[in-house]
């Protein structure tokens, strides 16, 4: 049913499970707004988001676990359940989850296999792109800017920062992340991230940043492209990013499936980011043309 899951959401599931004994889903945060609705379709509440991810799979388990769950959902006729976490769930059996894949969605519907077949598709005219071009990688470059807003939390490059300032914003203000879609997005030819998100959705109000390099990937994906490599630079005088680099670019790589180095700079008590009233990110993205054999997609294949 996820025909298109990349081989690498499969080792990763594997490592995850060796180094946490424990069950491992893999997920995308949930970027709709939910409604709880009746039988007649009458809304009753908006389901807080933040709480909610939609699940992929490969589920991984260690395999003891998974057969005694089974066996346990066997003996006491368990049969709602649909997948196997939630029967290890139910037998008392952690289960965490990882970050998910775009292409890891579901074929279900004859919508979803027209996207799988685009995806696969060895032209990308869809995308306005002519076949030298294609072949070519593709350069972007993306700036973002936020002013310090001590009501908020801080997130950059992915991360909260406990005790620091946070930056002012619709989503969460995360200069690194927002620097790097721009420069993902300007190598596609796709416009820019105010053009694709907007500033006014209330879907993002608050939304961190693996939110929008999610989205940001989906997108480069379906116009035949894959991330080679980025970089990022964060100008201004706090936090102090050396402690916490390594975390970040393992963060920002593992979204990305892609390398991703991160560099700190101050700007010598110049301008707004040298006075300390706020935080800008510079980035800079290679993208790579996907090359695919066209596929033959059918139901009755």
């Amino acid at each position: 049913a996820r025909a298109l899951t990349p081989s690498a959401v499969f080792d990763a599931v594997v490592e995850t499970v060796r180094a946490s004994a424990a069950g491992v889903l893999p997920m995308l945060p949930v970027v709709d707004t939910i409604k709880r609705i009746d039988h007649a379709g009458i809304v009753h509440e908006t389901v807080d988001r933040a709480e909610l991810a939609a699940v992929q799979t490969p589920q991984g388990f260690p395999r003891e676990v998974l057969v005694a769950a089974l066996a346990a959902a066997s003996a006491n006729d368990i049969a709602e359940a649909t997948d196997d976490a939630a029967l290890v769930s139910a037998s008392g059996h952690p289960v965490q989850t990882m970050g998910g894949d775009p292409l890891a969605f579901k074929i279900t519907t004859p919508d979803d296999l027209r996207r799988a077949h685009l995806l696969l598709a060895s032209d990308v005219s869809a995308a306005s792109v002519t076949p030298a071009a294609s072949a070519a990688p593709r350069i972007g470059t993306g700036m973002d800017v936020h002013a310090f807003d001590d009501t908020s939390p801080l997130w950059l490059a992915g991360l909260h920062w406990p005790g620091e300032r946070g930056l002012s914003g619709h989503s969460d203000g995360d200069a690194a992340v927002h620097a790097i879609c721009d420069a993902l997005l300007a190598a596609a030819g796709l416009g820019d991230i105010g053009g694709i998100f907007g500033t006014a959705d209330p879907r993002l109000t608050d939304a961190h940043g693996e939110v929008f390099l999610n989205e940001t990937l989906r997108l480069l994906t379906e116009a035949g492209f894959r991330v080679g490599n980025v970089t990022v630079q964060i100008i201004g005088n706090r936090p102090k990013l050396a402690p916490r680099r390594a975390e970040a670019e393992a963060l920002l790589t593992r979204l990305l499936h892609a390398p991703v180095t991160i560099s700190a700079t101050t700007t010598d008590a110049l301008g707004f980011t040298g006075r300390g009233e706020g935080i800008a990110a510079l980035a800079t993205a290679l993208l790579l043309p996907v090359s695919a054999q066209a596929a033959v997609l059918s139901w009755e294949a």
